[in-house]
């Protein structure tokens, strides 16, 4: 493992100041020091090279009875402008945010889950910014970056979606494919990786320093934070547990395998599920899987025994699922988003938290919470914005490693 150099440690002090400001809002140099645990010397510093790139500015000048007036510091969100695109196979949802990750404008444009032409997407993509850019009255030349999450395995160091199974997509470039048609600054990522680092810094993570957030639509997969680090793993494909195996020669995955968890949590998954239970009900007819799921939601709220049993046949598979993850990472909080989840959770959450017991091991069980995300908005677009915050950062010369959370002071 290399050694930390003395600008890598340079670089997750400055990471501490900025983390600790979205925190805390406006805060003086002492509380900044006291949060973060770093020196006032330290604090001063680097406030000081943040406030020379107009990053952070003076927010307020307070005076107290005595000794000298202090300042109080934000992050200053005219700084510049920030797009988060979450691409999923059945959507595209892009946000623009200001530098301080308060949301300006929002679109999303609808995916035909059959399509799988580059170009088709590409065109999503480009008119979902383009819209949000007009929502939110930003020019193109404010824009400091964009962040884009696309399906499957991705190398975010090149831009290159490497396996995206819905799409047979095999090492396709689309780093490259963008930057020909945005003309600006781009980060390409995987949604798994976007999706624990807004939790990490907005969401449960502010509090706990272990945990995984699963992430259900079309598919199923787990962002990793470890001890405060976003776990990528050798090739950036940490966290695809929704191809680790729920059932041995069970349903075919779109991945090419049998009987991944996403088979059976995924929409796919509840539909094949609900066909096997009742093939004639009226729910399987819905042209789209979001379609679908939102009969499900409408059906369960009225009451329907054969959606009833579907959502415990669900509870059940993911519970086993999730106890897997549990048992093998010992994480003591997990929480579910997109969109899949949220539009069940009155249903789903119940069915989970009372099949867990029976599958996670009793040393692992105690404390062990299970919730869906209450990060604001779409939280792979904003993971997105803050991973971009973080290349921005280090065009100044000023890089913050994303990837990590600074640990809760005393």
């Amino acid at each position: 493992m290399a050694r930390h150099s003395a600008r890598d440690v340079r670089s997750e002090n400055r990471f501490e100041v900025l983390h600790a400001l979205f925190d805390l809002g406006p805060s003086s140099r002492q509380e900044l020091a006291r949060h973060t645990g770093l020196s006032q010397a330290t604090v001063t510093t680097l406030a000081g090279e943040f406030l020379a790139e107009d990053v952070l500015r003076i927010a307020a000048v307070e005076r107290k009875r005595v000794g000298r007036p202090y300042e109080r510091l934000t992050i200053n969100p005219d700084r510049g402008r920030i797009i988060g695109v979450d691409v999923a196979e059945t959507y595209v949802d892009a946000t623009v945010y200001d530098l301080a990750l308060g949301v300006l404008g929002r679109h999303e444009v609808a995916l035909d889950e059959d399509q799988n032409d580059q170009a088709y997407v590409v065109d999503g993509i480009a008119a979902a910014i383009g819209t949000a850019l007009a929502a939110s009255g930003t020019g193109r030349e404010r824009i400091v970056g964009v962040g884009v999450s696309m399906p499957g395995h991705v190398q975010h160091d090149c831009g290159v979606s490497v396996f995206a199974p819905n799409w047979n997509w095999h090492d396709v470039r689309i780093e490259e494919l963008l930057a020909g048609r945005l003309e600006l600054p781009l980060y390409v990522d995987n949604p798994l990786k976007a999706a624990i680092l807004a939790e990490m810094w907005f969401g449960a993570g502010r509090v706990v320093d272990s945990m995984a957030v699963v992430n259900i639509g079309t598919g199923a997969g787990a962002g990793i934070a470890l001890e405060g680090t976003l776990v990528r793993g050798a090739t950036n494909n940490a966290g695809e547990w929704g191809h680790t195996l729920l059932a041995l020669d069970g349903r075919p995955c779109r991945c090419g395998r049998q009987g991944c968890v996403e088979a059976y949590v995924g929409a796919p998954g509840l539909e094949t599920t609900l066909a096997e239970i009742d093939p004639s009900h009226p729910a399987l007819g819905q042209p789209g899987q979001r379609d679908f799921v939102a009969t499900l939601a409408v059906g369960l709220a009225a009451g329907d025994p054969v959606l009833r049993e579907l959502l415990r046949r669900t509870g059940r598979h993911l519970a086993a699922a999730l106890g897997d993850l549990v048992n093998l990472l010992n994480v003591p909080t997990v929480t579910l988003t997109g969109w899949l989840p949220k539009a069940l959770a009155e249903w789903l959450l119940p069915a989970v938290r009372e099949e867990l017991p029976h599958h996670v091991l009793p040393g692992s069980l105690p404390g062990l919470t299970v919730d869906i995300s209450e990060v604001p908005g779409n939280a792979v677009s904003l993971g997105m914005a803050a991973f971009t915050l973080e290349q921005f950062l280090n065009r100044l010369g000023l890089a913050s490693p994303a990837g990590t959370r600074p640990q809760p002071v005393g």
